[in-house]
């Protein structure tokens, strides 16, 4: 049976009232915390840097999950493991040289992430991953929350299980973009066993919080 996490998104949360937000699913239960980092140029949105992890990180004790959508990712991996990052995932086209950058980001002490767009084939991420903690396989095209969920890539999902299986280490396979209740299901089928979900959760009361997460999980 899959261990499934959830990692609520809090950039679907309510800026004006963060520090409640991510305590609230904190405590609702959810496993991670999903950052996500946009830098305007490699994504059309622009959201949080290092000053925001660092303020937030007193808040929970739980995995800070930090999605960088940034280029070039390399000059800013320091800052944001020092703020508090626990895992930290880049793109492969955030850099020239993902396996130097993956090194760095283990040196500095922080679990490593490989994001693959929908148009970012699984044989990029092929030669480095044994050197990886986590994959997330985008089913949106990475920039805003509350798209509609890209269908083609539940067979990358199923791929890249076969291949992780192989591997035999624990390597998070990770899920973002379109995740709903409906969508969970499919992509758990498909071997994915960390879901980032934004809109389904944070759209609701906080009171409603701790059941979305049940529901997503099971």
């Amino acid at each position: 049976m899959q261990n499934i996490k959830i990692a609520p998104s809090i950039l679907a949360s309510n800026f004006a009232d963060l520090g409640n937000e991510i305590k609230a699913v904190d405590s609702a239960g959810a496993d991670y915390i999903h950052i996500d980092v946009m830098d305007g140029h490699f994504v059309p949105n622009i959201t949080m840097g290092p000053a925001i992890v660092k303020a937030i990180r007193p808040l929970s004790k739980k995995v800070f999950d930090v999605h960088l959508m940034i280029a070039p990712a390399d000059p800013y991996l320091q800052a944001f493991a020092e703020a508090g990052a626990d895992i930290l995932t880049i793109h492969p086209e955030a850099g020239p040289h993902l396996h130097r950058s993956l090194q760095v980001i283990k040196d500095l002490g922080v679990k490593a992430g490989v994001a693959l767009n929908p148009a970012t084939p699984v044989e990029m991420v092929e030669e480095v991953l044994p050197n990886l903690d986590l994959v997330l396989v985008m089913t949106v095209n990475p920039g805003f929350g509350g798209q509609k969920f890209i269908e083609s890539q539940l067979e990358k999902i199923r791929v890249l299980r076969e291949k992780i299986d192989k591997i035999g280490k624990p390597i998070d396979l990770q899920v973002d973009g379109g995740i709903n209740e409906q969508t969970a299901q499919k992509v758990k089928q498909a071997g994915a066993d960390v879901l980032v979900a934004g809109t389904a959760i944070f759209s609701k009361d906080s009171s409603q919080y701790a059941s979305i997460i049940k529901d997503l999980r099971a």
